[in-house]
């Protein structure tokens, strides 16, 4: 491979620079990206390989990023789980068919991935190939805790109150559930990987809803298992949004990579994980529409917190927001290449 740069740092090996790449890379901010979602609905976009091969390589082409990650959406294995899915304008995802009950939960099938996502498998041969070994490629999916929410709240939630309800009144039928979508999630991964990503990322966008007694109790035996599940040998990325409070739990998940968001410091955060483990974050994506100066500063502060230890990955603490001026992305790449330089 020509660039190995963030393999290297996801297993804490020695690299002449941090590598970086940014979640929400191949996405609205881009041009190129727009001009193809004018014509396309955004599931279509996903479920047409040769569109999500094009979207994803965008950003390795224009930004020098270190690892392109596969264009999808966490929600595409709900489909062959028998869950109705549409993305509504101006309202994102709806489920038309949330779980509910006891029925609902064993209606829910555990997906053939070559079957029900052959799409994206297929979209991530296609890739490899073109990338040609240029960088790594992450495959990703959303972490049975987020999972859930999303099908039983029926779209987004602030209250997750359905969600919330399950657990607290009908703990065994969380369980049952939980069990089946780890099961899905483990497949998921594991697919994507023998399709050819040579990473993957559990993204559990929505546990910060969750205190930390929670937390442990209805999601870190699942997202365990499924970090668990996945084929040895591959590096894993465990990234949660909104648990800087406890992280020292979020660790006992698992991971190759404990990924964070912007409202930790990441010298704080790598202390509670432990530098054992490799780390990713956690610049604050409205950085990026601030003054270049400001972003330096910024990008120079993470860096320094990380004291050119091995196992840094640079990455935003979520994804690219809408409107960010592409511009500043790719000055962002350059300024984690330059400003970590090793002997610089």
């Amino acid at each position: 491979m020509k660039n190995d740069v963030f393999l290297k740092a996801c297993r804490r090996e020695p690299v002449p620079y941090t590598p970086v790449w940014l979640m929400r890379q191949a996405g609205r901010y881009m041009k190129e990206y727009m001009d193809i979602r004018a014509k396309h609905s955004f599931l279509d976009m996903c479920r047409t390989p040769e569109i999500a091969c094009e979207v994803t390589l965008q950003p390795v082409r224009r930004l020098n990023v270190d690892a392109a990650i596969i264009f999808a959406d966490i929600l595409l294995p709900l489909e062959g789980m028998g869950i109705e899915l549409e993305f509504a304008k101006n309202e994102g995802p709806v489920i038309n068919n949330p779980i509910r009950g006891a029925a609902d939960i064993d209606a829910v099938r555990v997906i053939e991935p070559e079957n029900d996502v052959w799409y994206l498998l297929e979209a991530i041969r296609m890739v490899k190939k073109e990338l040609s070994g240029a960088v790594p490629l992450i495959g990703f999916s959303g972490a049975p805790f987020t999972l859930a929410s999303y099908i039983i709240e029926g779209g987004g939630s602030k209250n997750y109150i359905h969600t919330k309800g399950l657990m607290y009144g009908e703990p065994r039928l969380w369980h049952r559930l939980m069990e089946k979508i780890t099961e899905i999630t483990r497949r998921y991964l594991n697919a994507q990987i023998e399709a050819g990503a040579e990473a993957v990322q559990i993204f559990d966008s929505w546990a910060g809803c969750l205190g930390p007694d929670d937390y442990r109790e209805f999601v870190l035996p699942y997202t365990k298992k499924a970090i668990e599940g996945v084929k040895k040998g591959v590096p894993v990325i465990n990234f949660s949004t909104n648990t800087g409070t406890y992280l020292d739990i979020v660790k006992e998940a698992g991971g190759d990579v404990v990924g964070v968001d912007w409202r930790v410091r990441l010298d704080k955060a790598w202390q509670i994980i432990g530098h054992d483990k490799a780390i990713q974050g956690n610049l604050d994506p409205v950085a990026l529409f601030g003054p270049l100066g400001e972003m330096e500063k910024r990008t120079k502060a993470i860096l320094d917190m990380a004291g050119g230890r091995l196992g840094h990955i640079f990455n935003l603490g979520h994804g690219i927001i809408v409107g960010t001026p592409v511009e500043n992305v790719k000055a962002l790449v350059d300024m984690v290449h330059t400003l970590s330089a090793r002997g610089s």
